[in-house]
Formats: structure tokens, C-alpha cells, sequence
């Protein structure tokens, strides 16, 4: 950081000119073309055609806390390193890349944000010029007598980086420009050496230069002169100040004297990790804290460039210091690198952020290795012990009532008071008694079930004589369960976790903070009986669910838990993680014509509004056209007016009424509340090619007194749960027997229907030989296989 006057006067004194003479070197007749092109108000404005800003502002001084709060980055500097800008032939820029690069800059550019490039460059692009050029003025004569393998082989002179840089430098600000331009954004270049720092003078013109650069919205690409730069010389830093001795230290030097909220330093690397990449145990270190060197073991530099990871760290940490946040990240993965720079200022986790306040508590990623071995230690308890723990925390739950149902009351205090959850989730957040009730029982029912389901054999054969294979229940891994405003769910899951010996990772909705907090505080103290807290822990930092959704080498599955939005979204950030959920619940009832009248009503009055937030709330009734102005027909009408039911007529239900309720705008509607829409069917095939076309796979229903009926519809029925005259609410883990459920599921890999414990394992197969080889089973071979079944033990029901 800068000291005393010399510090001030960079910032104390304004551009008397833009004719400035200084060592840098500005494109000013560009710069005043473009600047005659703006006209400000309130919006900025490009050729009269206007487009808002963001309301970014902040008071410069202190670098971000965290990564959530970069979108609130105004100032921003991106330090492009050479491997990110040339090829990997190290001739020639990596034009996508640059360009993916320049769009990225551009839309942040024309959201209000103020951009700045540090590039590098301009060597690889002038050696891969004066290559060219030396090839053609190789004489014909040599060539054709070369042959074209031999010319191909031809030997090229080294190339001076100092005349390669000069060659290149006006090229690749032309590309720059080029490129900008496609957007409507105009650039400029300054060309800068470390004396431009230390002679007072120049520092204040070029500080003059770059704040009237970006007051007309312009972009500054900023690179050092390497054409006249002499060489680095170690260890030249003044104190408290960094040298320009590479473009990382330049972006830092820059980023500060220059009040920039943000550097994003891209590499040819993810981001820092705590051993040389592409090591064994290298891992990549989500958020670098001061004082963290030490756990840090640097590699080799990159493969071109000047400054390796090392310099990285060492210029970051400087601009930290002067109030700069930093991220390092890849720049040139093909998959992230056309939305790194965005992805960055959206908050998400991508490289390294480099932060001075460390949390209290420990990482995500931390938690995860926790629970996972956690989760293994638990998975190697006896089943005696895992149930013990389960019938503690079921004995917690009613012991602690007063006080679950206390931080509950601030859950409901402060989402009345916010106004921001509509009444369906509004009634899940809720706790009473009775639903501690009904979770202390379910617990005892998984504890009880419960005994015999780790390391269960269900199969066994006889390969050969002495060897012997057997197929055994295991624990799935880590399970990372992401659950919207139902406190309740968080002892069900974790008991379930627990029975199956798996490690749990608990992330809850904002909404339900001091309920979950004390209900995972109960689980821990309820697993700390047989010394396995860490096996289940509550995600309470402020990452982002698709940033947990990126932690496929620490997360096995995951299992969303809440509205179909959020199903979709994960499935569709998680990376390369399973994810067990469902779709929307559109359950369907079918009442046959053949059905009795008081089962109808009883069912469909259940099915509806018994609870019709829920998955397993009935959305459509298909009714059988023969029932169609019957008195049967009257009654389901009055029954849902007296409920207070909303009705949405289907298409052909709205053709056989002259005044009929509005007409559904989708079949495929969710509604969540005291709301259904009523369609008519001709037959129960017609019903089911209905159900198959628009339902979600997850409950229906048929109503009717037809055995053959309904053994018929309960066999082609293509749904998860398929029930005859029962209602719909029955789809539930509880209901089913299963002590509790992690969630109902629609897919149909691995587990289907409301899951319980079966539904958290898979299987591993064990085999027991006594010196058995391959290559004795050959045709030749003295072993023949028996491939036999063997009885397996019988499971342990009591």
C-alpha cells in the first residue's frame, strides 16, 4: 500500500491534460472521438440510444467479506495472463477465448460497471508475426529445394521478447479494438513501465488519464511496454509498495491506486491450491485468508509469462490490503471460460477468493469431509447403536418441545412480519405439538425398522468350489438435502441418514433458521452418544445451492426437498451429482362410472383438502361422462363448494356446460391451494392416456367398485404411486410404514415413490476365494465356474 504524501499526492491532484506527456502511451485521438460520441444524464447513453445502469455504489476502503457481495462491484480490473490470451503454441492469440472475453467485459461494461483490462499478449502475438515474416523471406530457391517435410522443419531464429513485443502490441489492440467494437464500446490503450510509478508527475497524469477514460465510459486495456521494459530485478519492492515487475503485480498496483472494488486475475489454472496442480493431493482452496501462505506449497510458474501462481498470491494479497477484493480463476477451460468474468461478479463459486474475514465456523467443503467421515463411522456402528441414537432423538424432540416450538414462533414472526411466503408455505413452516408428536413416533418406527438394513446380504452365489460372492447393502456416501420452510423435515431426514449410515449435509431455507438451528443442535447432541456429531451437519454459510451443487467429489446425492422450481433448478446446476427428486405433483382421481358415491366424496374431499400444499394433493379430477348431470355429479360439486374449492373446467368439461367455471389455461397446473381443475373422460383407458400425457408420474387415483377395473388401471398406470379407492394423501413415507421419507420421488433411477432407508443404500459385492485365479477357469484351466445361488440369511423383522 502507499505511504504518507506519496500516496496522497497520487489522488490529490487531477489531469491538468489529457496531452499529458507521459511515458504511457494513449490512443488520445481515439479517445476524444469516442468521448465527443457520449452525452450524460441520468442513463448513460451510446449513439442517443440509452440503457439503464445498475445502482452500484459503495464507499471504497475494505475489500468484500463475500463472494455474494461482488455483485455489488463497480470499479472492476481483469488481468488477463498469458496463457489465457495465446495459444498453446505460444504463437498467435487464442482468438475465442479473447473474444468470449470481450463479451463478457462489454455486458458488465453496459451494466453501469466500470472495466478496466490488464493484458498481456503482445509477445506471443508479435513472435508469431515476425515468424511469419522470416519464413517469407526465406528464399524461394531454399524452399523448393527443402522439401515440404524440411521446410516445415526449418529453424527459426530465437526471437528478442523486446522486438517481438513492439511487433505485436499494435496488432493486438487493433484485435481489441475490433472486438469492442461489435458491442458499441470503444477502447483505449496505455502502455506502462515501473518508472510511470515512481516519477510523481506521471503517476498523476496517468491516473488523470484513466479516470477520464472511464468518466466517458471507456475501456482502458492496459499493458506494460515491453518493448522498452527493462528486465525484472528481484526483490526491488519499496516498502508497503509492490514494483511492476509482471502484469499481476501492474493489475494489483493499478487496482488500488485506482480504487478498484474488484481484480479477477485469470489463469491457465483454477485458482490456488494448497499443492502444485495436477499433484495427488492437490486441492483447490475455495477462499485464501492472510496468514494462510504457509499451508500453501507454490509450483512451477506457468508455461509462459512472467509471473507464476506465487506472484499471484503475493500481488493479491497487496491489493487486499489496499481495500481490493481479488479472485483467481481458469481463463481458459473451455466449459467456464465464456462465463468465468460473469460468474465471478454473480457471486458464484468459481477460483479462488481471497478474503479478510475468515468465518468462524468451518467451510462447506470442510463440513462435507466431516460428514463423510462421520458418515463412515456411523456406518460402522452396530445396528443396535444407530437405532439407540435415533430413539434419542426422538426422546429430544418431546423433551425439548417448549423450546423447538419457541424458535419456531421467531420463524413465523419474521416471515408474518416480511410478507414474502404465500400461505401454502406458510402452513410447512408451522410447528405444534402434534407434528413433534408424529415426529417422535415416526422416529421410533425407523429406529425399530431400522436394524437390519446396513450390510444386509441379498444375494449369494456359489462361483466355484471355495469361492464364494455375496451382494450387501451400503450407505450411499454423502447426501446433500436442500429443504424449503419445513423445520420438520430436518429430524426425518437425519434419522433416516443415520438408520443407513449415511453422512448428511442439511441445507434449509432462510425462513426456517432458528428452528433448524435448534433441531440440528438436538441431532448432534443425539449422535455425540456414540461419538459421531460430525456425521450430519447444517449448511448455515451463504453459499448458493448451485454452489453446492458443484461438489461432486464430496457429494453423492442429492435430494431436493420443496416446490418443483426448486427441483428443476438443481437438476440443473448440479455437476455431475444425482440428484433423487420430483416434479411437479399433479396427482389425478379418477371416479369411474361404476364408483359409490360416498367413497367419491370422502376421497376426493381428503385428496383435495385435507393438506393441499402437498406433493400428494390431488390437482385434477377425470370424471366418467356417464356420470355427467347425475346426482352423483351434484354432490362432488356441492361438497367442493362447501370446502371452498376453486374450479377450473377442463376443455371437454367446458363443452358440455353453458355457464361453467373459467377455462384452465394449462393441464398441467400444480395449484398447490383450494384450487382443482375438472375434466371429463370417456373411459378409464381415456383416463389413463390423460394421467400419462399430463400428470407427473407421482399419485393416482381411481374411485370405483369394478374389481377389473381396477386391477386394470392400477397395471397401466405409469406412476410411482398408484392407489384404488384410497385417497391421495396416502403417499407418504410415514403412511407407508417407512418411519419418515427423505422425499418422493418420480424418477426411476434407483429409487421410486416415497423414499425411506431402502432408498438411501446401493450394494457392494464381497468375494471370499482361497487362492483362486482367472486363469484356472480357462479352457485349459484345472477350475470350473458352479455360478450356484445360495440361500441368503434370513432378515431380521423383530
Amino acid at each position: 500500500m502507499l505511504r504518507g504524501a506519496a500516496r496522497s499526492s497520487f489522488f490529490r491532484y487531477p489531469s491538468r491534460c489529457l496531452h499529458s506527456r507521459i511515458q504511457s502511451s494513449v490512443c488520445l485521438s481515439h479517445v476524444q472521438s469516442c468521448g465527443k460520441q457520449y452525452r450524460y444524464s441520468q442513463v448513460r447513453q451510446w449513439s442517443n440510444i440509452p440503457f439503464i445502469t445498475m445502482p452500484l455504489s459503495r464507499s471504497h476502503g475494505k475489500s468484500f467479506a463475500h463472494r455474494s457481495e461482488l455483485k455489488h462491484a463497480k470499479r472492476i480490473v481483469v488481468k488477463l495472463g498469458s496463457a489465457v490470451v495465446t495459444r498453446g503454441d505460444e504463437c498467435g492469440l487464442a482468438l475465442g477465448r479473447l473474444a468470449s472475453i470481450v463479451e463478457q467485459v462489454s455486458m458488465l461494461q453496459n451494466q453501469g460497471r466500470e472495466m478496466m483490462i490488464v493484458t498481456s499478449g503482445a509477445v506471443a502475438f508479435g513472435k508469431q508475426r515476425l515468424r511469419h515474416e522470416i519464413l517469407l523471406s526465406q528464399s524461394v530457391r531454399q524452399a523448393l529445394h527443402s522439401g515440404q517435410n524440411q521446410l516445415k522443419d526449418m529453424a527459426i531464429p530465437v526471437l528478442e521478447a523486446r522486438a517481438c513485443a513492439a511487433a505485436g502490441q499494435s496488432g493486438l489492440m487493433a484485435l481489441y479494438e475490433a472486438m469492442f467494437t461489435q458491442y458499441s464500446i470503444c477502447a483505449a490503450q496505455i502502455l506502462v513501465t515501473n518508472l510511470d510509478f515512481h516519477d510523481e508527475q506521471k503517476r498523476r497524469n496517468l491516473n488523470g488519464t484513466l479516470h477520464e477514460l472511464l468518466r466517458m465510459n471507456i475501456v482502458p486495456i492496459i499493458n506494460t511496454n515491453d518493448a522498452v521494459v527493462p528486465p525484472p530485478e528481484p526483490n526491488s519492492d519499496l516498502q508497503g509498495v509492490i514494483s511492476i515487475k509482471d502484469n499481476d503485480s501492474l493489475a494489483a498496483r493499478l487496482a488500488v491506486e485506482m480504487k478498484a472494488d474488484l481484480i479477477i486475475v485469470l489463469s491457465d489454472v483454477e485458482g490456488l491450491f494448497d499443492s502444485p496442480p495436477g499433484s495427488d493431493d492437490a486441492k483447490l482452496i475455495d477462499i485464501f485468508y492472510p496468514g494462510d501462505q504457509q499451508s500453501v506449497t507454490f509450483g512451477n510458474k506457468s508455461r509462459v509469462g512472467l509471473g507464476g501462481m506465487e506472484a499471484k498470491v503475493k500481488a493479491a494479497l497487496w491489493a487486499l490490503q489496499g481495500g481490493t477484493s481479488v479472485v483467481i480463476a481458469n481463463g481458459t477451460h473451455p466449459k467456464i471460460s465464456g462465463h468465468v468474468i460473469t460468474d465471478i461478479v454473480e457471486g458464484k463459486k468459481v477460483g479462488t477468493f481471497f478474503s479478510e474475514v475468515k468465518p468462524a465456523g468451518p467451510t462447506v467443503e470442510q463440513q462435507a469431509e466431516m460428514a463423510r467421515a462421520g458418515g463412515r463411522t456411523l456406518a460402522a456402528l452396530e445396528p443396535e447403536q444407530r437405532a439407540e441414537v435415533i430413539f434419542h432423538l426422538a426422546d429430544l424432540l418431546t423433551d425439548h418441545r417448549e423450546e423447538i416450538l419457541s424458535a419456531n414462533k421467531k420463524d413465523m414472526e419474521e416471515a408474518e412480519t416480511k410478507g414474502r411466503l404465500p400461505p401454502p408455505l406458510l402452513k410447512r413452516l408451522s410447528l405444534s405439538t402434534a407434528k413433534l408428536n408424529s415426529l417422535a413416533i415416526g422416529l421410533r418406527q425407523i429406529a425399530s425398522s431400522s436394524k437390519d438394513s446396513v450390510g444386509r446380504v441379498i444375494r449369494r452365489t456359489q462361483i466355484a468350489q471355495e469361492l464364494e460372492l455375496e451382494q450387501v447393502t451400503v450407505p450411499i456416501g454423502v447426501l446433500l438435502v436442500i429443504f424449503e420452510s419445513r423445520p420438520d423435515c430436518l429430524p426425518q431426514v437425519a434419522a433416516l441418514a443415520i438408520a443407513s449410515g449415511n453422512g448428511l449435509l442439511l441445507k434449509g431455507g432462510k425462513e426456517a433458521s432458528y428452528s433448524n438451528h435448534i433441531l440440528h443442535r438436538l441431532t448432534q447432541e443425539a449422535l455425540s452418544v456414540h461419538g459421531v456429531k460430525d456425521a450430519v451437519q447444517l449448511v448455515s454459510t451463504r453459499e448458493d445451492v448451485e454452489d453446492l451443487c458443484r461438489l461432486d467429489k464430496l457429494i453423492d446425492l442429492i435430494i431436493p426437498r420443496g416446490s418443483s422450481d426448486l427441483v428443476r433448478n438443481i437438476q440443473k446446476a448440479a455437476k455431475g451429482i444425482p440428484v433423487m427428486g420430483h416434479s411437479e405433483g399433479i396427482c389425478h382421481v379418477y371416479i369411474d362410472s361404476e364408483s359409490a358415491v360416498e367413497k367419491i366424496t370422502r376421497i376426493v374431499r381428503d385428496s383435495k383438502c385435507d393438506y393441499p400444499a402437498a406433493c400428494n394433493a390431488v390437482e385434477t379430477l377425470l370424471i366418467h361422462r356417464d356420470l355427467l348431470r347425475t346426482a352423483v355429479f351434484d354432490q362432488i360439486i356441492d361438497m367442493l363448494r362447501v370446502e371452498q374449492v376453486k374450479i377450473h373446467a377442463g376443455p371437454k368439461f367446458a363443452s358440455y356446460l353453458t355457464f361453467s367455471p373459467s377455462e384452465v389455461k394449462s393441464l398441467r397446473t400444480e395449484y398447490g391451494d383450494l384450487e382443482c381443475c375438472i375434466e371429463v373422460v370417456d373411459s378409464v383407458q381415456d383416463a389413463i392416456d390423460h394421467i400419462h400425457k399430463y400428470g407427473s408420474s407421482h399419485t393416482d387415483v381411481i374411485v370405483t367398485e369394478n374389481e377389473k377395473t381396477a386391477e386394470y388401471f392400477l397395471q397401466h398406470v405409469d406412476s410411482a404411486c398408484v392407489f384404488w379407492n384410497a385417497s391421495t394423501r396416502f403417499s407418504d413415507g410415514y403412511r407407508f410404514g417407512l418411519g419418515a421419507e427423505v422425499g418422493i420421488s418420480t424418477s426411476r433411477i434407483h429409487a421410486r415413490g416415497p423414499v425411506g432407508i431402502e432408498g438411501l443404500l446401493t450394494t457392494k459385492w464381497l468375494l471370499r476365494g482361497n487362492n483362486h485365479v482367472v486363469s484356472d477357469f480357462a479352457e485349459q484351466g484345472n477350475m470350473k465356474y458352479l455360478h450356484e445361488s445360495l440361500p441368503v440369511p434370513q432378515r431380521n423383522t423383530s
